[in-house]
Order: structure tokens, then sequence, then C-alpha cells
């Protein structure tokens, strides 16, 4: 069983290079999400995957079958969208019967008086409807088949269209930012129940989201997009710990990930202003030394950081800082019992686990880091 590849994309709109020479393979039954910015080119790349839109160069595979130049219709994938593209004036139940109708009847089986009086159109339709209802079932929509689009939550009209992509059995699913129009405890719902229809389906799915935690909580692998081009593909866990590119270091994880000027000298031994951080890096000149807010502590030596604010979230402490020597705000996620170790005149040091921290070079490509002590501090 295939999934879906797509080599060497590109795609310019207006001599805007919107695509640069995307590769992406997601293996049968897998479940990849894109995330990145508004205009990193995601929602373009799952628009040339389902035939929507033409590349200008590159192929794309479907179930083993090249489909570059076929027209959507040819290429059984479903897509579900932001809008949720329901039809206004059909019921649930005649929207989620769409796609079973347009390619289970002829176009005269699908006239509404006479194509019923055609051979085999009654069993034809009885099929289909059997297939509607088990979709509707399935997400809980069987109460709500007679009701028309107007008549339905945001909630509820997301899974119509999910049931409606789910009832051809297509060959791959591609979703386009499906969550964004629903408020904040319905997409965590249906987050969950977007995950439990993919792995009931075990249909290669790609879905494209502007939202980190989606991407982090529901896909098997994230692809982080940038300017066109796709800067890592890897687990969630991956992507979020072991960063490759600065980008994708800070882009990905809220709050975002601390950025301190840092020089590696001939020895490669890393300074931030000037004080050496108990690491040796492969390479020398201008770095970047990064550090996720909970991988820092504070420690009392030095007073260097002054505390400006600090954030309850219930489960954690949001700390805010400007530390003398850099210059720059810093964060540090503490656990709400830790509040009582930052000193009462609100200045702290800052001491972070060597092996927790994240080089990259002035390209902002990760390098290689040869711990001199386990621990080190900014003071």
């Amino acid at each position: 069983m295939h999934g879906i590849s797509v080599e060497g994309l590109s795609k310019d709109f207006g001599g805007t290079q919107v695509l640069r020479g995307v590769s992406l393979h997601v293996a049968a039954g897998e479940f990849v999400a894109l995330v990145g910015p508004s205009g990193c080119g995601k929602s373009t790349l799952l628009r040339c995957i389902a035939g929507i839109e033409q590349p200008d160069a590159g192929s794309i595979r479907i179930g083993g079958r090249e489909v570059t130049r076929l027209r959507p219709s040819g290429r059984d994938v479903a897509m579900v969208f932001q809008s949720y593209a329901l039809y206004p004036h059909l019921t649930v139940e005649e929207n989620i019967a769409v796609p079973l109708a347009m390619r289970r009847l002829n176009a005269a089986q699908r006239l509404p008086f006479l194509g019923t009086l055609l051979p085999g159109t009654r069993a034809a339709r009885d099929t289909i409807m059997r297939d509607v209802r088990q979709a509707a079932e399935s997400l809980g929509l069987g109460p709500m088949l007679s009701r028309r689009p107007g008549q339905l939550s945001g909630g509820q009209r997301q899974r119509v269209a999910l049931a409606r992509a789910i009832v051809r059995h297509p060959a791959a699913f591609l979703m386009d930012e499906p969550l964004s129009n629903l408020d904040a405890s319905l997409r965590v719902q249906t987050r969950r129940e977007i995950v439990a229809i993919h792995k009931a389906a075990g249909v290669s799915t790609v879905y494209v989201t502007h939202d980190q935690s989606e991407a982090l909580t529901m896909a098997d692998r994230v692809a982080v997009m940038q300017a066109g081009e796709i800067l890592q593909i890897a687990s969630p866990t991956e992507v979020y710990a072991d960063p490759q590119d600065l980008r994708v270091a800070t882009f990905i994880g809220s709050p975002r990930i601390n950025t301190l000027a840092a020089e590696a000298g001939a020895d490669g031994v890393l300074r931030v202003a000037g004080q050496a951080v108990g690491m040796r890096v492969a390479g020398s000149g201008a770095m970047t030394l990064a550090l996720r807010p909970e991988d820092m502590q504070p420690a009392v030596a030095g007073l260097s950081a002054a505390v400006e604010g600090v954030e309850f979230l219930g489960e954690s402490l949001l700390v805010h800082l400007r530390h003398a020597s850099l210059g720059t705000p810093l964060v540090l996620r503490l656990a709400p019992e830790d509040r009582d170790t930052l000193p009462p005149e609100g200045k702290v040091a800052l001491r972070f686990p060597i092996a927790r921290a994240l080089v990259f070079d002035g390209a902002g490509k990760r390098v290689a880091v040869h711990a001199l002590s386990p621990e080190a501090s900014l003071v």
C-alpha cells in the first residue's frame, strides 16, 4: 500500500515563488502536519496535491499512481476545507451523500424524479444511504441527518464536512486548517475526533495548520515550512527538542525559545557576553545559543537578571527577565511551587544543563556541542 509522494514541487504566482522545490513523503496510513506562518506555502502545497493548483515543476504520486497532471476528480483524495464548503440547501444526509452520488450514479440517475425510475437507481441509492448513515453515526451525526447546515453549530458543520470526506474511503485525506473557525474547547475535542477517524480509516493524511499545538498533538510527523521550503520533517518530539534549523527552533514552542548572541573562538569554546558557558562547538565565529524556557532555572549567585513580571498559568509560571549583561528579554517556565526560589529582591542568575542547550551557526544551522561541564550559568 502506497502513500503520498511529492518530489521537487515548485509553484510561482505572478513572479513570486511560493514553493521552492518541495519534497514530501507521507507513508501509507501516516498523519503528517504541515505547520508554518501565514504565507509560507503550506496551503498551496496541499492544493497542488489535491489538483486544485497545477505546479510549475515536480511530480506528485498518490497511492503509487502518478497524478501530477490529473484533474482533482481523478486523484481519489478527500479534502476538508476551513470554510466547511457545505451546500446550504441540502440536508446533512444529502451533503454527506454528494461524493457517493457523483461516483456511483450517472447523470441520468442523479435527476430528482426521472432518475429514480431508471434500472438500478433504487438499489444504488439504498447503498449510498446505508454508507452515509454509517459515516454519520461514527461522528455522532445520526440525529441531525434531516437538518440543514444553517441549523448546525460550527462544530457540527465541521463533523458533516469530515463525514463527507470519510464516506468515500479515499486514498488520501487532505485537510486545510479545518479547526480554525472553532472555539478553543471545541478545537481540542474535534482534533481528538480527527485523529480517531484517521486511525480507523488508516489513510494517509496531510493536515495544514498554523497552530503548532494542533501539529504537535495530532501528527505522526510534523513538517515545518517557511518561505516555500520544508525546513525539517520529524516526529513532534524531535522538532521540539532537536530542531536542526534556528527558524524551526524559534517557531516551534510557546513561549518562544530564548535566543542569545554568542561567539565561538578558534578553540571552539562558546562565550556569551564574553563569558565562557561550559561548552565547545563545531566551528567558530558568530553563533546563537538557544534555551527553552523550561530548561533554565534561577540561581542566587551573580544576581544579574532582573525580574520584570510573573505570569501565573495554573500549571506553570512564566517569569519574564532582562539580563544585565545581555540586555535581552528572557522567559523562564517554572512550576508554581518554585516561585519561592526567586530572590525577594527580584534579581536572579540563571543556570541550565549543557545537554539541553541548542547552538546554531551564523547561517542558522545546528552545530554539534561538546560539554565541558554538566551545567552552565549566565551571570
